[in-house]
């Protein structure tokens, strides 16, 4: 599940620097506006990577689910400070 997070997030970023070098090395010689609005295109597609990439999949595990390894939940709700030392 992180590998397909991550697939897509480097392919969002790809297209995103692939829009800008396209937008300023080709297209603007024969239309600023159009690299302008590919500029803008580009421009939203890194805090739309991010989210995909940070989405929470149904299978993955919450930060304050239980792992199910008992010493390793005392451990982390010791951290958190639900219960105290031993």
């Amino acid at each position: 599940m992180y590998a397909r997070r991550r697939h897509r997030y480097f392919v969002m970023m790809g297209i995103c620097m692939a829009l800008f070098v396209l937008a300023w090395g080709v297209v603007r010689l024969w239309s600023v506006p159009a690299a302008v609005a590919m500029c803008v295109v580009a421009m939203v597609i890194p805090p739309l990577a991010a989210v995909v990439a940070n989405r929470r999949g149904p299978d993955d595990r919450w930060w304050d689910d239980p792992s199910g390894d008992p010493k390793s939940d005392e451990w982390w709700d010791e951290l958190d400070g639900r219960k105290g030392p031993h």
